[in-house]
């Protein structure tokens, strides 16, 4: 097996995106219970995302179609949570970037959020972004966590669209 991972079987690249954002949200889980870093609503939605996309690459990986035609559904299926978190991860590092005097208002828990509102005005509310979300409490590298998921979002698209659109 090559090192060069455009070049490894679907399978292989299936299970190695899995594995990534299984790390990536075990990662989350473990800054958020041994360092104290609550995660804010898009925090939330980018680990959602994140299991998403795990979960088709398993399935997709396990399945395995050998016509192009199934690799390419899958691709497609893959497509829509990285997309998905590439929008709330770019909406995230856009918020931690703002003056202190744009950031908007901070609102309610996303626990409160859940029990007084229908899913979809929670959703929409999340999205818009509030304080607490523009907060920086971690970076590594000079990038925060935020940045650093749209990037492994971005990375794993690319993982996605080599696996499910080269020609083999």
């Amino acid at each position: 097996m090559t090192l060069n991972p455009s070049r490894w079987s679907f399978r292989s690249q299936c299970f190695a995106g899995f594995v990534v954002c299984v790390a990536l949200v075990g990662f989350a889980i473990f800054s958020q219970f041994q360092w104290g870093l609550e995660p804010c609503p898009l925090c939330i939605f980018q680990r959602i995302a994140f299991a998403a996309l795990a979960l088709v690459l398993l399935v997709a990986g396990l399945h395995s179609p050998r016509g192009a035609t199934g690799r390419r559904a899958y691709g497609v299926l893959a497509l829509v949570p990285v997309l998905a978190g590439i929008a709330i991860a770019a909406r995230h590092v856009w918020l931690t970037h703002l003056p202190a005097n744009e950031v908007p208002a901070c609102g309610p828990p996303l626990s409160f959020m859940m029990e007084a509102n229908p899913l979809t005005d929670v959703i929409r509310q999340v999205l818009t972004g509030s304080g607490e979300c523009a907060r920086v409490d971690w970076t590594f590298l000079g990038l925060s966590m935020p940045a650093w998921s749209l990037l492994w979002f971005v990375l794993l698209g690319l993982l996605v669209l080599s696996a499910a659109f080269r020609r083999r």
